[in-house]
């Protein structure tokens, strides 16, 4: 049986802790930026959990994580 690939997309967007949850940045941190005020964007900077429904989607995308 060969072995399933991780969909690549989601590798680069999510992480799996040690503790089997997965890790994301969160959006809207790329553009338009003058417009967001300073503590809107030093919040966006640090990373979130996934959230519970999503995790399942998650586990299926990246298999070996």
């Amino acid at each position: 049986m060969p072995k399933m690939k991780s969909n690549r997309g989601a590798a680069k967007r999510f992480a799996c802790t040690a503790r089997g949850h997965f890790k994301n940045k969160p959006s809207h941190l790329r553009h338009i930026l003058t417009k967001k005020n300073a503590k809107r964007k030093r919040n966006l900077r640090k990373h979130d959990l996934l959230d519970a429904s999503d995790v399942g989607h998650a586990r299926r995308l990246l298999p070996y994580s």
